[in-house]
């Protein structure tokens, strides 16, 4: 597995990633911070073809849906996803924090149309949060919830179980 650090507008993202590569035994496509998120994914996906490397997990930043210039930059970035893996699985997730309200369903809704987001993963369900948008933007954009984060740990990443998100809510 490759990790693709694409999220370079953020302080220490890439740090934070190569962490997590190190972590997990994968590899890390960086460069550095300010770089064109774009070009880093480009260069992920060159190093994968070139070492063989079946799994890409591409990070990109948060991107703010009112703000066209960086959207524009996340639509960049499928497009070029597109070109150089024409035939390859694609799965985009929308990371969605749990404490986010209503404005949510707006983001995901310009999430979808931009970067064609095929499923949710619910994070910071670990504290008081309980993520109910996420029954709203579900539906919306008729996606399924595929994670959920419960906290920081390797494993704290898991399969959405419905049935236990639903009793949890309540």
């Amino acid at each position: 597995m490759i990790l693709c650090a694409g999220d370079t507008f953020r302080a220490a993202a890439a740090d934070q990633l190569e962490i997590w590569a190190g972590r997990s035994g994968a590899q890390i496509v960086r460069q550095h911070e300010g770089a064109d998120p774009a070009a880093v994914v480009y260069d992920g996906i060159s190093a994968a073809k070139a070492r063989g490397t079946d799994v890409i997990l591409c990070d990109t930043a948060g991107r703010l849906h009112n703000k066209a210039n960086l959207m524009n930059e996340l639509g960049k970035i499928s497009k070029i996803i597109d070109r150089e893996l024409p035939d390859a699985d694609k799965e985009v997730l929308l990371v969605l924090d749990g404490t986010t309200g209503q404005n949510g369903l707006l983001q995901a809704k310009q999430f979808k149309e931009i970067a064609g987001v095929t499923a949710i993963a619910l994070t910071k369900l670990d504290g008081t949060a309980k993520g109910g948008i996420v029954i709203s933007v579900a539906d919306a954009l008729q996606i399924p919830v595929k994670y959920i984060g419960v906290g920081e740990q390797m494993d704290d990443l898991m399969p959405f179980d419905a049935e236990s998100f639903v009793d949890a809510l309540i």
